[in-house]
């Protein structure tokens, strides 16, 4: 039940062939200290403000060289490789991308797809401002997937903010949930460590959470910037790991024993009961 993860966390740029170099001998870094599972953060392969440039670089999942070359190195390496997700180019009618995991098993094919849903529209502050849905299709479909080692359940960051979609996973079977993502500077500093704790708290999970970090180089449009703090939280609440602000690796070993520990201790997944909705209090005069 013993389980060596590996949370690699990046600052990527708008270029997709350079993050794929960088994050490639990540991986293989990773495995060299015993990696079995290893996890990418969102928008592995390019972080941009600009529509058209994203259009000139993004690509269809089934011609992506960054995800041919993610599934070469998980066969050669013979690991499970999450890659947390590949914006890439989708059949939109609108012409709106995808934001994609992807996990990829150690003979190289895809275990399992599983497109964000929650988009992140929010309006921080009068300069800055997410508007998700112009740009990305969300999802439809809450996605667990059985691995030799255990059973994933896949989000992507502004998801973490809807604890009904990580119940959803836990009560179908997941003992790991990833969350990989990139959080704004913002949102982060409030709220990034709270909130996986207190998802790994609620469904007795390991909560695995690659981040992007730092200032994002841009050759067009607005850089933006992240939060970082790759954290790996245990079923019971504990932060393991915190991988601060530095690009880097962390590794770390987790004993799954440790959910069915968690969930006998607190079996609230057992607990749900149906009730009645509010109803909207009258106003009166």
């Amino acid at each position: 039940m013993m389980l060596k993860v590996g949370l690699i966390q990046i600052t990527a740029s708008d270029r997709p062939t350079d993050n794929l170099i960088t994050v490639l001998q990540m991986v293989r870094e990773a495995h060299a200290q015993g990696a079995q599972f290893i996890i990418t953060p969102e928008a592995t392969n390019c972080i941009s403000t600009d529509q058209d440039h994203q259009r000139s670089v993004f690509h269809f999942q089934d011609n992506d060289p960054s995800l041919k070359a993610y599934q070469e190195i998980a066969a050669e390496l013979g690991i499970w490789l999450m890659i947390g997700s590949l914006l890439l180019l989708s059949n939109d009618p609108d012409g709106r991308f995808a934001n994609r995991s992807i996990l990829i098993g150690p003979d190289g094919k895809i275990s399992a797809l599983y497109d964000k849903i929650h988009m992140f529209d929010v309006a921080l502050s009068k300069s800055e401002n997410f508007k998700e849905s112009n740009g990305y299709r969300p999802g439809d479909r809450a996605v667990i997937t059985a691995c030799d080692f255990g059973t994933v359940g896949i989000t992507i960051c502004y998801d973490l903010r809807f604890p009904h979609l990580f119940r959803t996973l836990a009560q179908a079977g997941a003992q790991i949930i990833t969350v990989p993502s990139a959080f704004t500077q913002t949102t982060g500093e409030a709220h990034w460590h709270v909130l996986l704790q207190a998802r790994a708290i609620e469904t007795g999970c390991y909560i695995l959470a690659p981040a992007q970090t730092g200032t994002h180089d841009a050759t067009v449009g607005k850089q933006r910037k992240t939060y970082g703090h790759s954290l790996v939280v245990a079923p019971w609440g504990e932060i393991i790991s915190d991988a601060g602000t530095k690009v880097g690796i962390t590794i770390v070993e987790i004993d799954l024993e440790q959910v069915e520990t968690a969930r006998r201790r607190i079996p609230s997944l057992q607990h749900d009961r149906k009730y009645q909705p509010p109803e909207c209090p009258q106003k009166t005069l």
